[in-house]
């Protein structure tokens, strides 16, 4: 299957990264290139773009959409890139941007085993390395899959979920996306499964619990704000709700100045703002956008700009 890639929120991250000709910029999910594509093109002589990935596949395919432009791809996951542009020589980055989430490639490729909707292996790994899914609900304990249902997939019904799965596999160990999805179904009442497909939470707390997903994402804010010389931005796309709060979190830290105690009749703490927001809300998909794209739908860009 090809590695399709629509890019969300291609012109809103484009503006919001400030793309200057001769800068340099980092896509730290370089995935199918699509934003990198057109970060590379606004690109003149002296401007450099370096994509990373750990997915084996992305890293191929965007090693091919971007020959002739001036950029790199390189196989290190994002929370890697301080001490990868390092040992490429590169101190300081004119803008970074994160695209967080699975791409519509991992998706559709049924082989990846990311979806509910077509059996496959149980895998989910980005990388293609380390344990996989199938291995991850097969020897964690009830109490944990219950954690990670309920905290990373917001699911009500995470101890049910969770019991049933360890009940089951007890016999009949769960190898597949459809039996790890009929499991889920028959966990919940059936006003649920009337509703909408019960499936996705599950499906993405394991996906994220498997990718260690919300590490990575804490390390690599720090390390793409750690690059990004004064002026610097760094936006990045989220598509969940503990994401979102994660990066909005972060961003505030960083644009906070003294941090006195309100009574305090004037600052002695010295603090000043490290950064400050591009974007005082988040940018999400414009109706035009999700006629286009419905897998946008969830998307969430907020930038923030470095000033020291």
């Amino acid at each position: 299957m090809e590695f399709m890639h629509i890019p969300v929120l291609l012109d809103e991250v484009l503006e919001g990264l400030a793309v200057c000709p001769d800068g340099i910029y980092v896509d730290g999910t370089v995935g199918g290139a699509g934003h990198a594509r057109e970060i590379a093109k606004r690109l003149t002589q002296g401007g450099r773009l370096i994509g990373f990935d750990r997915d084996p596949d992305a890293v191929r395919t965007a090693k091919e959409r971007l020959q002739g432009y001036p950029a790199t791809v390189v196989h290190y996951n994002y929370d890697e890139m301080s001490h990868v542009l390092a040992e490429m020589g590169i101190k300081t980055v004119d803008g970074v941007l994160l695209d967080l989430g699975v791409s519509s490639y991992q998706l559709d490729e049924t082989s990846r085993g990311f979806s509910y909707r077509n059996d496959a292996p149980l895998d989910m790994r980005m990388s293609q390395t380390g344990m996989t899914a199938e291995e991850f609900v097969n020897t964690a304990s009830e109490e944990e899959l219950s954690r990670i249902l309920y905290t990373y997939g917001e699911e009500n019904f995470a101890r049910t979920i969770a019991r049933n799965i360890v009940r089951i596999r007890e016999t009949n160990p769960i190898h597949t996306t459809n039996e790890l999805a009929e499991l889920v179904k028959n966990s919940v009442p059936p006003r649920v499964r009337r509703m909408k497909n019960p499936c996705k939470k599950t499906f993405q707390a394991i996906r994220i619990a498997v990718n260690r997903e919300f590490e990575h994402l804490e390390a690599g804010l720090r390390a793409a704000f750690s690059v990004l010389r004064p002026g610097g931005r760094l936006a990045v796309i989220t598509f969940h709700s503990l994401e979102d709060r994660m990066v909005k979190r972060q961003f505030a830290a960083w644009c906070q100045g003294c941090v006195c105690p309100p009574d305090f009749p004037q600052c002695v703490c010295g603090r000043t703002p490290e950064a400050k927001l591009i974007t005082r809300k988040p940018i999400m998909p414009s109706d035009q956008e999700l006629l286009m794209n419905n897998r946008s739908r969830s998307a969430k860009l907020r930038v923030i700009e470095r000033s020291r």
